[in-house]
């Protein structure tokens, strides 16, 4: 079954305004079968993943596109880099938006050619696993605090119980895992680590102790939803703190994990710096720390870290679907005062509390530090917005007239 991806409009749009369109993200996330699917028949389609096309590719660029020529689709096109000069001086020769859609894996090379080559000329879209709205297949936008939006997205979602919530977190977001439900969660995910490591981390960055890498990924999987500790996390694997910032660097350019920085401005001089991780895919951090079922993971010591990175990653995911960066950041203060989740949009933050129960009481105390950016000096003024409680509630509930609960299902 293909399940139809959000982001699909946001690349149509991009490929009328722009000569090329690169797809990036996580491996196995979609990019080629949402592309080719896309694709009318006077498109060709080439990937580089075959060795005969990909030495073409390299060796004679010119040749290349001679051989297939524009409108392309060009899968894995980061094992090609000497493509991309020449790509340039065609879409500069001939102009078309759209000619060219490319797929990419591994971004933290591709990225610094496609700068280096492309700047102006390709317009860049991210794609990531699946969202709960595309395995529901509900479309929405993205998410924002509004009632009347709320109560839409409510109307048209599948009601989800606790358990419907962590048998979701437990599988992940990978679309094969939904396409074929007989594959075996824990063999997928050890297969997807091990090509993770061999292809995009060894062959491209050098890193010289595998197992020790593994471990790291492992480390930093535990620490889902907490804000980022170098100096515990080298501690931990027994390297130095300027290897685990270097590898948590890759983690972050090739989509594995997602880092949410604290929100600041010049009224603000006690606001904690680092940033907060978390893992994007919930069915792969599940599987780095070791549970082996939805009920166990429900009822483990990791149930409210987990509930936190599905929602706040599912929230990144609408901004993302829609071709639009996420406007996301977190609060928290020397004095332990702390919001999850902030989306800061037209001079306004909007604040989410995250919390894994049905009403939960006094979820949001801390909101009222919004207060300070309001009063900053300096034109850093940003106005308090409505909150949310996002929970497991059964319903879109009014807490107060500038608050509500919302249940983790309609996000």
């Amino acid at each position: 079954m293909y399940y139809e991806r959000i982001l699909e409009q946001a690349i149509k749009k991009t490929s009328k305004t722009f000569p090329a369109v690169l797809v990036t993200g996580p491996r196995q996330v979609g990019k080629t079968t949402l592309l080719t699917k896309m694709a009318d028949k006077n498109r060709t389609i080439v990937s580089l993943d075959n060795p005969t096309i990909r030495s073409l590719a390299r060796e004679d660029p010119g040749l290349f596109l001679q051989r297939y020529k524009p409108p392309v689709l060009i899968d894995e096109v980061q094992y090609a880099p000497e493509l991309f000069v020449y790509i340039k001086m065609y879409v500069d020769e001939h102009k078309n938006n759209g000619d060219f859609w490319l797929t990419g894996s591994q971004a933290f090379q591709m990225m610094e050619n496609i700068t280096e080559s492309l700047a102006g000329r390709v317009g860049i879209v991210r794609l990531s696993g699946l969202s709960n709205a595309e395995v529901q297949q509900t479309f929405h936008g993205e998410f924002v605090i509004d009632m009347e939006s709320l109560i839409k997205r409510k109307e048209t979602s599948k009601v989800m119980d606790a358990n419907d919530i962590f048998q979701r977190i437990y599988k992940g977001s990978m679309p094969r895992l939904y396409e074929n439900p007989e594959i075996d969660l824990e063999q997928y995910y050890e297969s997807y680590i091990e090509t993770y490591i061999t292809r995009d981390i060894k062959e491209l960055t050098k890193v010289a102790d595998e197992m020790l890498f593994l471990n790291f990924v492992r480390a930093a999987a535990a620490r889902t939803a907490s804000n980022v500790n170098f100096t515990e996390l080298a501690e931990e694997v027994g390297i130095s703190s300027p290897t685990a910032k270097q590898w948590l660097s890759l983690l972050v350019t090739s989509g594995l994990v997602l880092l949410i920085q604290p929100f600041s401005n010049n009224a603000l001089h006690r606001v904690i710096k680092t940033p907060r991780m978390y893992f994007m895919d919930t069915g792969l951090c599940a599987y780095l720390t070791g549970w082996n079922s939805p009920g166990a993971l429900e009822r483990g010591a990791m149930n409210g870290a987990f509930f936190e990175t599905w929602v706040v990653t599912e929230i990144y995911k609408s901004y993302l679907n829609v071709g639009k960066n996420p406007p996301l950041y977190f609060y928290r203060d020397s004095n332990h005062k702390e919001i999850d989740l902030l989306i800061y949009q037209n001079a306004t933050l909007y604040p989410i509390e995250i919390k894994k129960g049905t009403q939960p009481k006094n979820a949001t105390r801390n909101f009222s530090v919004l207060k300070k950016f309001a009063d900053a000096g300096n034109g850093q003024k940003a106005l308090a917005g409505n909150g949310a409680v996002i929970c497991l509630a059964p319903d879109v509930i009014p807490i107060d007239r500038m608050n509500c609960y919302v249940p983790a299902w309609v996000i």
